[in-house]
């Protein structure tokens, strides 16, 4: 049976991208369905391992150091990405006007995304550290606010704060920087019609500037929240004391008493939340 010329063209397309599939299904897919294999086992040091079907589920529903990491993961989440949103549209603003070397402070700003996580962590490291720190010295010897010093880091109910602001700092020219592009995107006559409508500087904000931003705030909000659900190298190398989910499973599967298939449960509840996100940005932000 001769093949039309529009079945030719579609095998042809599959031949064309079947390397492509071949390499996301062996870097992506199978460690999915391994990581959720893994996951009904009890898997020991030596390599063999046990079927114990949704053990390691009830295990994990039943870990009230597994929910304290939930609840760490919320509000490094919740602190990271709106914070991170907030500050990158605020500088956009500013950067989006017109002032003496703005293009070197435009410059300036994309540093510290652009700056070796490694050097920058040291550098906040000595900044709280707790005898030679800038912060305490600043604190308690200049401003006299606190009559001892504190180890921020140290501290975990503190150290999250420390690693919120640290992410916000170190992420945010990646979202100011599509958020000024597309600040000049806009049509300067809506602003003039605004001001001509009677609207002030809050009005036009609200009525012009945030709707032309909306798809830009709503992908980088959705993207930063799975990008931050994932986390681990900003937040082990500065206070591996805040155990996240990332960090949590990290703790389980490679120290300590090694569980490496409970590690895979708690994997296969962060790759759901994770499916769940991914699921409302497509539907919602991208609306496809």
């Amino acid at each position: 049976m001769e093949l039309t010329p529009e079945q030719r063209e579609s095998i042809l397309g599959w031949q064309l991208i079947a390397p492509c599939l071949g390499v996301i299904g062996l870097l992506i897919i199978y460690p999915i369905l391994y990581n959720l294999y893994l996951s009904f086992f009890d898997v020991k040091l030596t390599g063999d391992k046990i079927f114990i079907g949704l053990a390691n589920y009830e295990k994990l529903l039943k870990d009230t150091a597994f929910y304290g990491s939930v609840l760490t993961t919320f509000i490094y989440l919740v602190g990271t990405v709106f914070g991170t949103t907030l500050v990158a549209l605020l500088v956009a603003l500013l950067m989006n006007l017109e002032f003496p070397l703005r293009s070197l402070v435009r410059t300036l700003i994309l540093l510290p995304y652009f700056a070796p996580v490694i050097s920058v962590v040291f550098g906040w490291q000595f900044i709280f550290d707790p005898v030679n720190g800038i912060y305490n010295h600043v604190v308690v010897e200049v401003l006299g606010i606190s009559a001892e010093r504190h180890n921020l880091i140290g501290e975990p109910k503190t150290a999250i704060f420390v690693v919120i602001v640290f992410d916000i700092w170190k992420h945010f020219p990646i979202s100011y920087l599509l958020i000024v592009s597309k600040l000049q995107s806009i049509n300067k006559d809506q602003y003039e019609a605004a001001a001509i409508d009677g609207y002030g500087p809050f009005g036009r904000f609200i009525h012009v500037t945030l709707p032309g931003l909306y798809f830009v705030l709503g992908t980088l909000i959705i993207l930063r929240f799975i990008w931050n659900l994932n986390k681990f190298e900003d937040v082990f190398l500065l206070a591996p004391n805040v155990e996240t989910l990332p960090i949590f499973t990290y703790y389980a599967a490679f120290t300590g008493i090694i569980d490496q298939g409970f590690a895979a449960s708690v994997s296969v509840v962060q790759f759901m939340l994770l499916s769940f996100l991914i699921y409302f940005y497509v539907k919602k932000v991208l609306k496809w």
